[in-house]
């Protein structure tokens, strides 16, 4: 797996640990985007069929990617935000309805939700330490509990929950399930008919190796018209090509939630990034990245002054390991990392690193070796 280093031809020296956050694009997103802005220049959008070609594919590749039903289940977003938003401001609240979601979650599955107080629904934020997390977020699903929204794998620490287990708990017990998979989907396999789920989004910029301001909603069928819709446009129609139609419905495919003009360049690139991820296999990306991940917490657990922040259990990983190391100021080490050319961030108390499948041994072999030298410094 260490055989694709021509498609990261990354700066000499760059240690690029920072996946979680920004990810590079491997060299085939680079060159579709090339290719699409000469195009652009030379001939405008004479060959603009050709391009929903591409956006086409995206949508078999996202398709795939999710193990969803249908391409008429994916729509293309903005980010994950706009995702959960549709959601939340298109699901019919009652007063006194419950949300379940964990005290560890990102901004945006968190402020979503409690920007629903005002129409009087409940946010109940429940901790992830216990032995059971999942039991511990099914044990706060009650009678008036409408929707848990989680991310599949935290921010912070890098925890990953078993999704199925809650999706099939949430199925039985009447309450819609909703997964932030952003730290998720193209780090690991996905499968959103197995976990059960109602509604599940990413960013591309991520795991899927794509750029910023192109993500995926996958919206089961069953809850496509159950919510209602805030955005309009030519774009969510039915009829999107039938300009001088009077009567209009909004499109019957999760196409509604994309109101107007999609966005091209960013479609280039995805598309491009997301058949590298095809041509490994999800699954044998998510076995490269648990090996470079545990290389990684070997190596932090034998130097000294070092905790580890994110779980020992590898089943409870994914693509994240946060640390801490004694004598050094977070922001401090986070500095003199960055000096050193060691991509990584700042989170959860910690140094959050994140691999990727294609990291080479020499990156995590080096990192190691620079903690080790400043633990002792």
């Amino acid at each position: 797996m260490y055989g694709f280093q021509d498609e990261f031809p990354q700066a000499h020296g760059l240690r690029y640990l920072n996946h979680a956050a920004v990810a590079p694009w491997p060299k085939r997103a680079t060159l579709a985007v090339t290719a699409f802005a000469e195009e652009n220049a030379r001939l405008g959008a004479r060959d603009y069929p050709d391009w929903l070609q591409t956006e086409r594919r995206l949508r078999e590749r996202l398709k795939h990617l999710l193990n969803a039903p249908s391409t008429a289940d994916i729509a293309l977003v903005k980010n994950t935000s706009e995702a959960l938003s549709f959601v939340a401001f298109g699901l019919d609240w009652r007063f006194g309805d419950e949300i379940v979601i964990s005290d560890e979650e990102f901004p945006s599955n968190r402020v979503v939700w409690e920007a629903l107080k005002p129409r009087g629904v409940v946010v109940k934020q429940i901790g992830l330490q216990g032995s059971d997390p999942e039991g511990d977020l099914l044990a706060a699903c009650g009678p008036r509990t409408r929707l848990l929204s989680i991310s599949s794998v935290q921010y912070a620490s890098g925890l990953r929950l078993d999704i199925e287990r809650l999706g099939h708990a949430c199925r039985t017990r009447g309450v819609l399930f909703c997964v932030d998979a952003i730290q998720h989907l193209g780090a690991l396999p996905f499968d959103a008919q197995a976990c059960d789920c109602a509604f599940a989004m990413a960013d591309g910029h991520k795991w899927m190796l794509g750029p910023e301001g192109l993500g995926v909603f996958y919206c089961r069928s069953d809850m496509r018209e159950q919510l209602t819709l805030h955005e309009y446009g030519w774009h969510m129609l039915e009829h999107a090509g039938d300009y001088d139609r009077s009567d209009w419905q909004p499109a019957r495919t999760a196409r509604r939630f994309e109101c107007g003009s999609p966005n091209m360049l960013g479609a280039m690139a995805l598309e491009a990034s997301l058949s590298l991820l095809e041509e490994v296999g999800m699954d044998a990306v998510g076995l490269a990245l648990a090996d470079r991940v545990q290389r990684l917490y070997d190596g932090l657990t034998n130097i000294v002054g070092v905790s580890l922040h994110s779980p020992s259990d590898p089943a409870r990983r994914a693509g994240i390991l946060t640390f801490s190391l004694d004598g050094w100021d977070n922001q401090a080490l986070f500095e003199r990392l960055k000096a050193e050319q060691v991509i990584c961030a700042q989170r959860g108390g910690g140094i959050r690193l994140s691999p990727h499948f294609y990291t080479e041994a020499q990156v995590i072999e080096e990192t190691l070796a620079l903690l080790h030298r400043l633990a002792n410094a």
